[in-house]
C-alpha cells in the first residue's frame, strides 16, 4: 500500500494518525510500502495528544504543520496517539470504542489515514515500527480510574507476550539502515508520567539488542529530547499538539535532557541513506532544537 503526500495541512488528518488498534498481535506484523522521494530521501512530521477540535492551540499548531509540511515537502505525518479526547489510541483513545478509529471506512474516506494497533512501514532506507503501548500499563488494569475498551487484548498476557516476539522477529529481520519505534508511552520521559516502568523492563532489551535508533512517544504534553548516558537510543517524546502541562517537569541529567518544552508543538524528521535530521518547532513555527544522528556512527550530533 502506498501513502500519497498531502496536498495540504490546516488541518492534522494527513498521511497516518497512528492509533495502535489491531484486533490481536499477528505472527507477523503486517507491513505497508512507503516509497522514498526521487532523490532517495524521506520527511515526515510527528504530532501526538491533540484530538481537541482546535482548542490549546491545535489550530495553530496544524497551520504551522501545513507551512513545515510544504517546506520540507514531506511525505506522511505520524500521530503517536491520543487522537480523541476525553473518552472516544493512546490511553485517552482506549477509553471509549477503540475499534471505531479501525472501521475501513475511514480510509475508504481518505486513503492518508491509517489506523491499526501495532505494524510497519518500510521505506526502504527506514522501517518504522508502531507498538501498541496502553496494555502494557499495569494501572490500566489493577487500579483504573476510567473504563477502558479492551476489546482484542484478554488474555492480557498472552496479547503481550505475543506483540513482544512479534516486535522482536521483525526488528531481527530488518535490513534497514534505520530502525525507529513509535509508541504512545514515553520510556524515558521528565514530563508528568515520567517513565514508564513496563515498557523498560519488556520493550527496551528488545530494542537495544536491535540497535533501534529512536523511540518516539507522545502521552506527556511537551515535547523533549533524551540521550541516555546508558543507552544508544534516542528518546524522543512529541505530544504537544494541544494542551500543553505548563511547568510540570521532573529532576533529569542535564547532560541527558537535550531539550523540554512545556508548550504546543510538533517535530519534523528528514532521512537519508546516512543521515536522519530532526527538529521540533513551537506552535508559532520557531525552531526550539535540532540535531542530527550519523547512520554511521548513530551518534547524535
Amino acid at each position: 500500500m502506498a501513502f500519497t503526500k498531502p496536498t495540504m495541512l490546516s488541518l492534522i488528518f494527513a498521511a497516518f494518525i497512528i492509533c495502535f488498534c489491531f484486533s490481536s498481535s499477528l505472527a507477523e506484523l503486517q507491513r505497508f510500502q512507503q516509497p522514498l522521494k526521487s532523490d532517495g530521501s524521506l520527511s515526515f512530521l510527528v504530532i501526538g495528544d491533540w484530538g481537541r477540535r482546535g482548542l490549546f492551540n491545535q489550530s495553530e499548531v496544524a497551520s504551522q504543520m501545513g507551512v513545515i509540511g510544504e517546506e520540507l515537502d514531506i511525505d506522511f505525518v505520524i500521530s503517536t496517539g491520543d487522537n480523541f479526547y476525553e473518552d472516544v489510541l493512546g490511553n485517552h483513545d482506549y477509553r471509549g470504542d477503540v475499534e471505531a478509529q479501525l472501521n475501513p471506512i475511514l480510509t475508504q474516506k481518505d486513503s492518508r489515514w491509517l489506523c491499526m494497533r501495532s505494524f510497519i512501514v518500510n521505506a526502504e532506507i527506514v522501517e518504522i515500527f508502531f507498538v501498541d503501548t496502553s496494555p502494557f500499563v499495569n494501572d490500566y488494569f489493577t487500579n483504573p480510574e476510567h473504563n477502558y475498551d479492551w476489546k482484542g487484548i484478554s488474555p492480557r498476557e498472552t496479547y503481550l507476550a505475543n506483540l513482544l516476539k512479534d516486535v522482536d522477529a521483525a526488528l531481527s529481520s530488518s535490513n534497514a539502515k534505520w530502525k525507529l519505534v513509535v509508541g504512545h508511552h514515553a520510556i524515558l520521559s521528565a514530563g508528568h508520567h515520567g517513565i514508564t516502568v513496563e515498557l523498560l523492563q519488556q520493550l527496551v532489551p528488545i530494542l537495544q539488542e536491535h540497535n533501534v535508533d529512536a523511540y518516539i512517544n507522545g502521552h506527556d504534553h511537551c515535547i523533549q529530547h533524551i540521550s541516555s548516558r546508558h543507552s544508544n537510543i534516542q528518546f524522543i517524546t512529541s505530544g504537544g499538539g494541544s494542551k500543553a502541562w505548563r511547568g510540570d517537569i521532573r529532576k533529569w541529567d542535564r547532560e541527558e535532557l537535550k531539550l523540554y518544552y512545556d508548550g504546543q508543538g510538533f517535530m519534523s524528521v528528514q532521512m537519508t541513506d546516512s543521515t536522519a535530521t530532526f527538529a521540533f518547532y513551537d506552535a508559532f513555527g520557531s525552531v526550539l532544537h535540532q540535531w542530527s544522528i550519523s547512520n554511521e556512527s548513530h551518534a547524535a550530533a
